[in-house]
C-alpha cells in the first residue's frame, strides 16, 4: 500500500520524504520489519523516539513521531525514509493500523464494557449470548482474547490500538460480525481505543481503583465517561448503563447518543429491572421487566453481582438484535467465567467450598464475601478469607480491602498479591490496619502458598474459603522477577495432599 493512501486520513503537523511502499504498522521497534511504519510515541515508562534508529536499520519504510526534535533528526539523517510529524503518537497509531489494515473496525459492531468491576464476566456473558444464536465473535479482554474459535493470550485487558485493530482484521477474516471488548480507564484516558465505532456501550459501576494512575475519583470518572461521548469517532449508539450504582446518572449525562438502556435490580430508576431475585448455590433466577415484556430468567450464576453483570449483558444483547426469548434462553446456558467465583475441585469431598475470585478492590471483595455468606448461612458455616494488596498501585484502598475482608469474615488469611517492587510485609501492614479495626482474627502468612494452605486447613464442614486477588492470573510479580502461581492450582493440590 502506498504511503500516501495510508497517510492521507492522518492529522499530521508536517510530513516529509518520499514516496514508499509499507506493508504493516509497529509501535514496538523489536517487532519492526522490512515495509513497516513506525509509530514513535511517547508512553508512560519509556519513549519509542528512542528507538526511531533501530527501526530504520530493521527495515521500516515509514516513521512517524510525536517529537520534533526527533522528526528534525530523522529528516537530516534518512532521507530515504518517508516521516509524519503528529501532535498526539496514540492517534496517529490508530489512524495509521485502521488504514494500514483497511479498516477492519468497520466491519464490525463493536460492543464495549467499562467499569471498575464486572467488565470481564459482563463481556463473557455477552460474547456467548450472541454466540448463541450462531454469530461468529471477537472478544478482547482481560483473560483471553477469542478470535472466532479460537483463544489467544491477553497481555492487556485493552491493546494498544494496532494491536485491537489486527485481532479486528483476524477476525473479519474468519467471518466475524460482532466485536465484544472490555475498555479500562487506562486505555479510555490514553486513547488505545482512539477512532473505534462503538455501537453499545456497557457502564457496570465504579468504586476506588487507578488512583495510582489517576489521581482522584474526578480523574478516573472522566476517563470511564469518555466512552459514552465518543472517543475520537462518533458516540455508541446503544448506552447500557447501572443505576444501581452512585455513578451511573453521570454516564447518562455523557452520553451523546440515540438510545438509552438503564438497568438495575428493583429500584424505579431503570427501565431494564430485575425483580423477585431468588438465590440458590446453583444459581439465581429473577423476573426480569422491560418496557415491552416481563420473563423469568433462571441463570446458573450466583450472587447479586451476577444478576447485575447478567443484566447488563443482556441488554446489550437485545440491543445488538436478540429477542428476548433468545437472551433468555441464552442465559441458561451460560458458563462461570474463568478466575471469577471459580470453585475448587476436590474442595466438596471434605464438605466445605474452596472459591478463587479475581476481587481485588474493597467494593469487589464486600460483594465476594456477601454472596459467600449468603451461601453458608443455612448451614452454619464460616467465611473464611485470604486476600493481598498489589504493590506499586493505589496504597489508599489497602486498609479499605482490609476492613472489608474483616467486616464480613470470620477468618481472614493476610498475605502477599503482586508485590511488583514493594517489600511485601510493608504492604501486607498497610491492609492489616482495616482488618484490626474490625475485630476479627488476622492470620499474616507472606508466602501465598503457604496461606492457602493455611485458610483450607483452617476449614471445617459448611464452610467456605475465598481466596481472592489473583483469580484466572498464572503468575506472581516481585521485584526482581516474575514466577509462575496459580491460585487454583495451588489450591487443588492442597485439598489433593488433605485427602
Amino acid at each position: 500500500m502506498n504511503w500516501e493512501m495510508v497517510s492521507a486520513g492522518l492529522n499530521a503537523i508536517e510530513r516529509g520524504g518520499p514516496s514508499v511502499e509499507v506493508r504493516g504498522v509497529e509501535y514496538d521497534s523489536r517487532r519492526v520489519g522490512r515495509g513497516d511504519v513506525f509509530v514513535a510515541m511517547r508512553g508512560e515508562a519509556t519513549d519509542g523516539n528512542r528507538y526511531i534508529g533501530a527501526a530504520v536499520a530493521q527495515g521500516a519504510s515509514a516513521v512517524v513521531t510525536d517529537s520534533r526534535e526527533a522528526y528534525a533528526k530523522l529528516r537530516r539523517e534518512h532521507v530515504e525514509v518517508a516521516s509524519a510529524l503528529v501532535e498526539r503518537g496514540r492517534r496517529a497509531l490508530a489512524e495509521i493500523g485502521a488504514a494500514v489494515m483497511g479498516h477492519p473496525e468497520r466491519r464490525l459492531a463493536l460492543s464495549a464494557v467499562t467499569g471498575t468491576n464486572g467488565k470481564t464476566t459482563t463481556a463473557f456473558l455477552l460474547e456467548a449470548m450472541l454466540r448463541s444464536v450462531g454469530r461468529t465473535c471477537v472478544l478482547i479482554g482481560t483473560i483471553e482474547t477469542h478470535v472466532g474459535n479460537q483463544v489467544r493470550v491477553s497481555p492487556h485487558t485493552t491493546p494498544e490500538a494496532s494491536d485491537t485493530l489486527r485481532v479486528f482484521a483476524d477476525g473479519v477474516n474468519v467471518g466475524a460480525t460482532e466485536a465484544v471488548m472490555e475498555m479500562s480507564s487506562h486505555a479510555l484516558e490514553q486513547e488505545r481505543v482512539w477512532g473505534l465505532p462503538v455501537d453499545v456501550a456497557m457502564f457496570t459501576n465504579l468504586t476506588q481503583d487507578h488512583l495510582d494512575f489517576h489521581g482522584t475519583m474526578e480523574r478516573y470518572l472522566a476517563a470511564k465517561v469518555r466512552l459514552f461521548e465518543g472517543v475520537g469517532g462518533p458516540p455508541p449508539r446503544v448506552a447500557v448503563i447501572n443505576m444501581d450504582d452512585p455513578y451511573g446518572p453521570d454516564m447518562v449525562e455523557a452520553f451523546r447518543g440515540s438510545e438509552l438502556m438503564t438497568y438495575g435490580i428493583g429500584g424505579p430508576e431503570a427501565l431494564y429491572c430485575a425483580f423477585d431475585v431468588r438465590h440458590a448455590p446453583g444459581g439465581t433466577c429473577f423476573e426480569f421487566d422491560t418496557p415491552y415484556d416481563r420473563v423469568i430468567i433462571e441463570s446458573p450464576l450466583s450472587g447479586r453481582v451476577n444478576v447485575s453483570n447478567v443484566l447488563a449483558a443482556m441488554c446489550a444483547a437485545l440491543a445488538r438484535g436478540l429477542t428476548i426469548d433468545e437472551v433468555s434462553e441464552a442465559v441458561k446456558n451460560l458458563k462461570p467465567v474463568p478466575g471469577r467465583f471459580e470453585v475448587v475441585d476436590g474442595s466438596h469431598e471434605r464438605k466445605f467450598t474452596a472459591v478463587v475470585d479475581y476481587a481485588h478492590t474493597d467494593d469487589a471483595l464486600r460483594n465476594l464475601i456477601a454472596l459467600a455468606r449468603d451461601m453458608v448461612k443455612e448451614r452454619g458455616g464460616r467465611v473464611i478469607t485470604l486476600f493481598g494488596c498489589g504493590g506499586d498501585r493505589d496504597k489508599t484502598k489497602r486498609p479499605r480491602m482490609g476492613r472489608a475482608a474483616g467486616e464480613g469474615s470470620d477468618l481472614v488469611v493476610l498475605t502477599s498479591d503482586n508485590p511488583r517492587s514493594e517489600k511485601p510485609m510493608a504492604i501486607i501492614d498497610e491492609a492489616l490496619v482495616g482488618v484490626r479495626e474490625t475485630g476479627t482474627t488476622c492470620i499474616v502468612e507472606e508466602d501465598r502458598a503457604g496461606a492457602i494452605e493455611i485458610a483450607i486447613r483452617a476449614a471445617r464442614p459448611g464452610d467456605i474459603v475465598l481466596i481472592a486477588g489473583k483469580g484466572h492470573e498464572k503468575v506472581q510479580i516481585l521485584k526482581d522477577r516474575t514466577v509462575p502461581f496459580d491460585d487454583v492450582a495451588v489450591a487443588a493440590g492442597i485439598l489433593k495432599e488433605l485427602k
